[in-house]
């Protein structure tokens, strides 16, 4: 099953814990050099854990989603998918940033998935010829309610590092993420890459826990290859989600070997470097993705202390590996048991 017209991807705007240049944070997420650092941001004293992946500044999310939105260099009538982080700011945050960009917009909160579900609807309208281009835009910028909630809730790692499939993981990091992606079917300039696929399950396994099978990551990275009409073996390297939970991990590695087989593509999980945006990550690590295929080199799991024998994977250590791939895989799962994956193509 194949998608239809083709979904590219022709502009992005990106802002991290490295800045404003795409440069810094490919070299870094290449290399395996983490951003975590004490937060200055707002007062950590007597948390459990008090690093994170943040930016220097103490930006207004609304004025980063306002710029990374006009460097996609987008059409004016493209509509805007944006995903943020649910509480009270939610609604009057979407509406200014609507209002600034002039863009009808629809918002999406599905926690970790929330980027990656608005990129799917995304290329579904496009495919489906309903429209011509979207932009795709989510935020999270490290702050202290969700800070504190993750700490008391013995989410964030320890030891300061976020050690994804490693043995030895402690949990996982938060990191500043500010990203927009534009869409289109009809391009007036050369694309980064194409959206070949994508694909979303719901297992319900457990409000919090994933399914240990991984059931339902697998099925949705198996109707991302369908649509994309590619094969498994065509899959040079997947962007896992791996957050550095014992059980999440186990979940993701469990099915990416129902997928691929005992000996799958390389594995490696950007967040180890950039930390865990919520509702943001799986934006920040499409736009990873894309700078990896375009570079040829697969980027460093940072963290690794040794293998845990639950997670039999190909994982990157050491040094990026030289490679050209014709698809690289972006896995998501968030709570509740809800998983995506984006199956990107080099263009």
């Amino acid at each position: 099953m194949t998608s239809g017209r083709p979904v590219l991807i022709t502009g992005l705007g990106v802002r991290s814990a490295f800045g404003s240049r795409g440069t810094a944070l490919a070299e870094a997420v290449e290399a395996g050099r983490p951003a975590f650092a004490e937060v200055t941001r707002f007062p950590v004293a007597g948390r459990r854990t008090t690093v994170a992946a943040t930016a220097p500044d103490a930006p207004r999310l609304a004025d980063r989603l306002a710029e990374v939105v006009a460097e996609t260099g987008a059409p004016a009538d493209a509509p805007l998918l944006l995903a943020l982080h649910a509480d009270r700011r939610t609604g009057p945050l979407a509406a200014e940033v609507a209002a600034r960009t002039g863009r009808a917009t629809r918002v999406y909160t599905g926690a970790c998935v929330a980027a990656s579900t608005a990129v799917a609807d995304a290329a579904a309208l496009i495919a489906g010829g309903r429209i011509d281009s979207a932009v795709v835009a989510a935020g999270y910028l490290v702050e202290p309610d969700t800070f504190a909630v993750f700490d008391a809730g013995r989410a964030l790692a320890t030891d300061g590092a976020l050690r994804p499939f490693s043995r030895g993981r402690r949990g996982m990091l938060l990191g500043d993420a500010v990203v927009a992606v534009l869409l289109e079917a009809r391009p007036a300039r050369p694309p980064l890459a194409r959206l070949a696929g994508w694909g979303r399950s719901g297992d319900a396994y457990h409000v919090c826990r994933p399914r240990p099978d991984g059931a339902g990551l697998a099925r949705a990275v198996r109707t991302a290859l369908d649509r994309a009409g590619a094969a498994a073996s065509e899959v040079g390297w997947v962007n896992a989600n791996g957050a550095g939970s014992e059980l999440g991990d186990r979940a993701e590695a469990a099915a990416l070997g129902t997928v691929f087989g005992p000996s799958g593509p390389p594995v490696s999980s950007t967040k180890s470097v950039h930390g865990h945006a919520l509702e943001a990550s799986a934006l920040l690590e499409l736009a990873v993705t894309v700078g990896v295929l375009q570079r040829g080199r697969l980027p460093v799991n940072a963290g690794w202390l040794g293998p845990d024998p639950d997670c039999p994977l190909d994982l990157v250590l050491d040094a990026p590996r030289p490679h050209r791939a014709r698809y690289a895989l972006s896995v998501n799962a968030a709570f509740g048991g809800a998983n995506t994956a984006l199956l990107v193509a080099a263009a």
